[in-house]
């Protein structure tokens, strides 16, 4: 029986790939830089010594031959790196690299960098090809962990020690060089004929374009100055999609990123005692949010852990039940303060929708007449600084997973000297993510992540609003879009191919 397969034309095999995304690049240098725009295009740049598959849930060797815990405390974990893996000056890779690059990350500590991911990292030693960490405490996740943007290996000649590259190059061993970048517009990367890992075809050239806004991609795609748009397009645009239309390609599949609420609780913000973060919790409507902003492209979140992901719960939903003015306000009393409460709110300019975000939850608030609300927008870079400073009382964070466990939704959102920069910090709730990170079956842990979502519902640092659904959209003669985005957090341009 014959058969035929539909192969990429010769001629289209080397021609450039234009893809558009609103996500903003706060860094080139992986020690200063912990967001989903970074990070993806990390996910090109550079190697770490272990990957993700797509949809996959179990680190595989990348920049590593091989990887795994020594003995069974998993306190030691130990990697050895493939054969001659060279970064673009021609120097080969080496352990002390490795080395180099997780202690800059923590010696750096960024308030804007992946520092407090590797929070059990006590030290690493090298020797050649052999790497080993030396953990503090017991980890099943530093695998994972390892596997993300802030286990990227730099070249140690190009990156100073104790402070963030300031340039526009960035030097790794990914499946795409960087060939030239200019902030807040694009960055051009050519496939890396050097390339050793995981990756078994390093795609075709890409030209990666920043948007300042959904509104900017959606009228960039439909002037087809991109042929793939992905993260974010407007949800009126989103609601609209027809998988039907010949003319595009449409991907939407269910997403483990989710948009959280956080609220300041050091002494010096007005959200400092724990009853007013409670009476903002009973008075947020996210159904109302979502029809009004959103428009059907995101499902309400009741829980720091998303659906689909172990160890999800309702503990919002079972403990504030209903929309109560009269309860909130008998909080507010109880807790001493003035009504109405005032507070700022600060949110990214730019970012999906979240001006119009901030400004439906200001109305929510203020309509109670329990609270008033000073909504105030930043560049994003500049946003980032301020909440990482404390100089916001309240503001909403997208937050994409790091890698497919419930501790990248613990750990770095509420565990101590986490990276939402909000003053948080619960004695029980640390030891429960230390126990949580006991078990290699991570099926063991759920117990403790519910009871986690339990102490977050009471404290309520932050208040999760919704889950995305994940949309790329691309033109009928590009394929590989559905890769892009898969909850693993790798961001897989080599997978996009002319058809």
């Amino acid at each position: 029986m014959g058969g035929w397969q539909l192969l990429p034309a010769a001629e289209n095999s080397n021609k450039t790939i234009t893809v558009g995304t609103t996500d903003a690049v706060t860094s080139l240098d992986p020690a200063g830089a912990y967001d989903a725009g970074s990070w993806a295009l990390f996910s090109s740049v550079f190697q770490s010594l272990l990957t993700f598959e797509p949809d996959g849930v179990e680190p595989v060797p990348d920049a590593a031959k091989s990887c795994g815990f020594v003995g069974s405390d998993l306190q030691t974990y130990r990697c050895t790196l493939r054969d001659g893996l060279t970064f673009p000056s021609g120097r080969t890779m080496t352990a002390e690299d490795v080395k180099y690059s997780f202690d800059r990350v923590k010696k750096i500590n960024s308030d804007v960098g992946p520092a407090s991911l590797l929070e059990t990292l006590d030290s690493v030693d090298a020797s050649k090809l052999t790497v080993t960490f030396h953990l503090s405490s017991s980890d099943a996740t530093f695998p994972f962990k390892v596997a993300t943007g802030a286990g990227v290996i730099v070249d140690h000649t190009k990156y100073p020690q104790n402070a963030l590259r300031g340039d526009s190059g960035a030097d790794g061993t990914g499946p795409y060089t960087l060939t030239s970048y200019s902030k807040d517009k694009n960055a051009v990367l050519a496939p890396n004929t050097r390339y050793k890992g995981n990756v078994k075809d390093t795609g075709r050239p890409i030209d990666l374009r920043y948007y300042a806004d959904p509104a900017a991609l959606e009228k960039a795609w439909k002037a087809k100055e991109v042929d793939v748009a992905a993260r974010q397009l407007p949800p009126a645009m989103l609601a609209d999609l027809s998988p039907t239309d010949p003319d595009q390609r449409v991907s939407e599949a269910d997403s483990a990123e989710i948009r959280n609420l956080v609220l300041n609780t050091a002494s010096s913000s007005p959200l400092h005692d724990r009853r007013v973060r409670q009476a903002v919790a009973m008075t947020v409507n996210r159904e109302e949010l979502i029809y009004k902003v959103y428009e059907g492209t995101a499902d309400p979140l009741y829980s720091l852990i998303p659906a689909g992901i172990t160890g999800h719960t309702t503990s919002f939903f079972d403990t504030y039940p209903t929309h109560s003015v009269a309860k909130a306000r008998g909080l507010l009393t109880e807790a001493g303060v003035h009504v109405p409460v005032h507070f700022t709110y600060g949110y990214g300019k730019g970012r999906g929708a979240a001006e119009e975000e901030a400004t439906e939850l200001k109305r929510q608030l203020e309509a109670t007449g329990l609270f008033k609300v000073d909504l105030q927008g930043y560049e994003w870079t500049a946003f980032q600084k301020r909440y990482a400073e404390g100089k916001l009382d309240a503001y909403a964070v997208g937050w994409v997973a790091d890698y497919p466990d419930p501790d990248t939704f613990t750990a770095p959102l509420i565990g101590t000297g986490n990276s939402m920069k909000n003053g948080y910090g619960n004695e029980e709730v640390d030891g429960l993510i230390r126990e949580s990170q006991r078990f290699s079956d991570r099926a063991r842990s759920a117990e403790d992540f519910e009871r986690i979502q339990q102490h977050v519902a009471d404290d309520v640092p932050l208040i999760p609003l919704w889950q995305r659904k994940e949309y790329v959209v691309s033109s009928e003669d590009v394929g590989g879009g559905q890769y892009l985005s898969d909850g693993t957090g790798v961001f897989r341009l080599w997978r996009l191919t002319w058809i």
